[in-house]
């Protein structure tokens, strides 16, 4: 007959598979201390987005349950920020202040071990990285409500950094208060952004209350905890950090209400076999024109999944087109699709090619 364990015997067991962990952990970090020194010495990059990318699909396709699927990547990306610690300080800047949704994209991709640090601006963020002081940046350039985040993309016309990743976060807000009672809530703070993408709830729920645009989330919270009849709008992170009570959750207009974030560095990302390919272009107004650029793309069967236009502000009535296609520039038909473009175009540029997130 088997012995029935008890609550202490399990949590014996439970210690011991523990110690188990942390002796693999310490193995897997002198491992990555090796590679990281074979890497020195043939002067090669430190960080390759598709090696992870690898790790977590083969874990998750490995996983025989019952620990769940969704959280493997969870573990896993710990586990990666805390060994390229040991390998090479990853200093990432991301569009600041702390507890912002940049911020959260931050943390999503690379980790707690990562050094974070926050920028003032977008132009910022591109300059830490372009001078070397950040192996990364993180910013904002799309959302699923308010659509593109111009400055973003305005930015790439004089850089000539590279996106290595994207990532998508899901957003919600929260409407916090020191108080967590919804009778107090005399004005609300945010960012222009969240006051948008609330706007329906808040006409409803708070129609005679005073909206303050602020310069982010984080500044929100901060002013909030000195004022007692005022609520920000932020998120659930930066309730914890600024000792804020949550007066409602999920009060965003959209269920599915995500942000689209890019990571930007100083090379073209390594092909992972799921990738996505970012151009910027120009072309001359004339008849047709349209049906040209879109062509070489069509006749060799490249799935197109966005195209934007922005004013060329340097002449009235130009346009710089902005497009997202699927494939890596190094795959033939990708390349030979661009370099038709091109002629057709005043300029081409390629801003990179990445793996496609995943929501």
């Amino acid at each position: 007959m088997k012995e029935k364990l008890t609550l202490p015997k399990l949590r014996q067991a439970i210690d011991a598979v523990d110690d188990n962990i942390l002796d693999l952990l310490n193995q897997r970090a002198k491992l990555v201390m090796q590679v990281g020194a074979l890497k020195t010495e043939a002067r090669s990059d430190f960080h390759v987005p598709s090696r992870e990318r690898e790790i977590y699909e083969r874990l998750t396709a490995a996983n025989p349950g019952p620990f769940p699927s969704d959280s493997i990547k969870s573990v896993f990306r710990e586990i990666i920020s805390a060994s390229l610690a040991l390998e090479h300080p990853m200093r990432v800047s991301f569009l600041g202040p702390k507890a912002t949704f940049s911020h959260l994209a931050a943390l999503q991709q690379f980790g707690l071990a990562a050094e974070l640090c926050p920028e003032r601006s977008i132009p910022a963020v591109f300059e830490s990285v372009a001078k070397g002081e950040s192996y990364y940046g993180v910013v904002p350039v799309e959302n699923t409500t308010e659509g593109m985040i111009s400055h973003t993309l305005d930015m790439f016309m004089e850089s000539e950094l590279k996106i290595n990743a994207e990532v998508l976060l899901e957003v919600s807000h929260f409407l916090l208060s020191r108080t967590g009672r919804f009778e107090d809530v005399k004005k609300v703070y945010s960012h222009p952004q969240p006051l948008a993408q609330c706007r329906k709830w808040l006409a409803e729920n708070l129609p005679n209350v005073p909206l303050v645009d602020v310069a982010s989330t984080t500044l929100a919270a901060q002013i909030v905890c000195e004022d007692y009849t005022a609520a920000a709008i932020a998120s659930e992170y930066a309730a914890s950090i600024y000792n804020l009570k949550v007066v409602k959750a999920r009060i965003e207009d959209q269920v599915n209400n995500f942000t689209r974030f890019l990571v930007i560095g100083r090379k073209i990302a390594d092909k992972s076999g799921d990738d996505k390919t970012s151009l910027m272009f120009s072309v001359r107004d004339e008849p047709g024109i349209l049906h040209r650029m879109l062509e070489p793309f069509a006749k060799r069967g490249i799935n197109l999944s966005k195209i934007e236009s922005r004013p060329l502000k340097k002449k009235a009535w130009e346009y710089i087109f902005y497009l997202d296609l699927t494939g890596h520039i190094t795959d033939p038909e990708v390349a030979e699709a661009v370099q038709e473009l091109g002629t057709c175009c005043q300029f081409v540029k390629v801003l990179g090619s990445y793996p496609r997130a995943r929501a």
